[in-house]
């Protein structure tokens, strides 16, 4: 099935973009959404005009953004968790015990622009990406560090 994508989904394609995808997705998940319409000469034409004022907000949106990003980029955190004495972790810290981590410094970053392949299960340092948008994306440290009795516990 073709559709026209009416926002840019991840993994998919951008504004203004005519994608095949299987009809139980474009059923189930685009077209409810608002994310896709069907393809059709007047719906391609007011996507385009959508398009170009998406652009203009992008750009203005990019350059803030740029001096977020700036400074995430010098952004460290650490996470204290419980763990064994091999140093793994009793669970794991995901995406959302860092972006707890990193608003409690004041960062404003929100648990679905921080990408993990897989959830950290061990003590260490670890360079982890930060997506701000499709485009902006930085690298952040964090150390997870094994908890003392008179450390507060974050996992």
């Amino acid at each position: 099935m073709e559709l026209l994508l009416k926002k840019n989904v991840d993994k998919l394609g951008r504004i203004g973009d005519i994608v095949k995808v299987k009809e139980g997705y474009a059923r189930n998940y685009l077209l409810p959404k608002g994310l896709a319409t069907s393809v059709s000469p007047a719906n391609v034409k007011q996507i385009e005009k959508e398009k170009i004022k998406m652009e203009l907000q992008l750009k203005e949106e990019r350059e803030k953004l740029e001096g977020v990003l700036e400074k995430i980029s010098a952004a460290s955190c650490t996470i204290y968790a419980k763990t064994n004495e091999e140093g793994r972790l009793f669970g794991s810290v995901t995406t959302v015990h860092i972006a707890d981590a990193l608003a409690k410094e004041g960062y404003p970053v929100n648990h679905e622009m921080i990408k993990l392949d897989s959830p950290i299960k061990i003590c260490g340092d670890f360079d982890v990406t930060i997506a701000l948008n499709l485009e902006l994306q930085t690298k952040c440290k964090v150390s997870v560090v094994k908890e003392d009795a008179d450390q507060p516990e974050n996992v």
